[in-house]
């Protein structure tokens, strides 16, 4: 048998055109749905393509997309977390309190709310791996003792439902300028979240398709008994992921105290299921082993377009879940619909 005829017997190493690749991405689908909400905007918006509409999207979808893509990495190896709004507002509630009652440098309370949120994520992940329970049914446990704890606590320190203001502490305006301040190019302010969001949406990208521990998370999300019998180590991986979700979870709190000074205890109630709707319009599955961190950013930024394009259009904004729902249905069926294409073209 020559070269040429044992290249076409084995699938192996027969070439993938460029077309089977570009239908095999997750993401494509989510793509295609957010050219599609950016030209509607574009026609029924006035003042959508403006440079400062535009950076004024581009901050709202930052604000979710910091979560969205450890979210979207947690869905593809197999998991879930219904904390992961509310642990946002605790990750702020910590550095803002124990910079207060310490009457510390605001620095302390951040690496305090740093080791917090890991030390959630780890508690969420070995309660998972050691109890086998589902992860909707631990996280949910975490989300309701994180909303009374939010809330108990916060009235217990500071009287109120809020916390008191920290801007005349030292190390205020570093922490602000680090995670919460205003880029100014040209005439537009750009938010440093924006930076922020793209760092994760980099970084996660290069773990999933350039690591073993990538490998190793697709596996997870795949079959994880099966991922285990070839030596893939799924309880560490798994609380990684937990671990992936606090530290997103930090990152959205700060920025949440220090462009506002006091936070308000029972915000992040509900943002969790906004922030896996932006990973399943980005295309990971609620099965688990599919998605992509880029589908998760552009699921962010359809969020983001469809949010304030309503503004933007002077409609009321009471109609933006139903935008909302509408958009997670078509992505989804179209995400269907361009994986059912891969499959039958390979």
């Amino acid at each position: 048998m020559t070269a040429t005829a044992q290249k076409t017997a084995d699938e192996r190493l027969v070439e993938t055109s460029a077309l089977r690749k570009l239908l095999g991405r997750p993401e494509l689908g989510s793509v295609v749905g957010a050219v599609a909400v950016f030209a509607f905007f574009v026609v029924f918006a006035d003042s959508f393509l403006r440079a400062s509409s535009l950076a004024t999207v581009l901050y709202a979808a930052s604000t979710l997309g910091i979560m969205a893509v450890p979210v979207a990495l947690l869905m593809i190896g197999g998991e879930f977390d219904l904390s992961a709004g509310v642990l946002v507002t605790s990750s702020a509630l910590i550095s803002s309190m124990f910079s207060y009652q310490m009457t510390a440098n605001v620095w302390v309370g951040v690496g305090v709310s740093l080791l917090a949120t890991l030390a959630i994520g780890v508690f969420n992940g070995v309660m998972l791996t050691r109890t086998q329970l589902p992860s909707f049914i631990i996280t949910l446990g975490t989300f309701l003792m994180l909303t009374g704890m939010n809330l108990g606590f916060t009235k217990l320190i500071s009287g109120t439902v809020s916390t008191k203001k920290i801007s005349d502490m030292e190390g205020f305006a570093g922490a602000h300028d680090l995670f919460a301040s205003t880029l100014t190019l040209g005439d537009v302010d750009f938010k440093v979240t924006i930076l922020w969001w793209f760092g994760l949406v980099a970084v996660a990208t290069w773990i999933l398709l350039r690591t073993r521990a990538g490998n190793w998370i697709f596996a997870c999300g795949g079959n994880k008994e099966a991922a285990r019998a070839v030596g893939v180590p799924v309880t560490a991986t798994k609380i990684g992921l937990y671990m992936g979700v606090g530290l997103g979870a930090w990152i959205a709190g700060q920025h949440l105290l220090f462009s506002f000074d006091t936070v308000q205890s029972g915000e992040g109630v509900g943002n969790e299921l906004i922030y896996i709707i932006a990973a399943v319009i980005g295309g990971c599955l609620i099965t688990g082993g599919y998605g992509s961190a880029v589908g998760s950013a552009v699921g962010a930024l359809i969020f983001g377009m469809t949010s304030k394009g309503i503004v933007y259009a002077e409609w009321d904004p009471d109609w933006f879940k139903f935008f909302l729902g509408a958009m997670l249905l078509l992505a989804t069926l179209l995400n269907h619909w361009v994986r059912k294409r891969a499959e039958a073209s390979k």
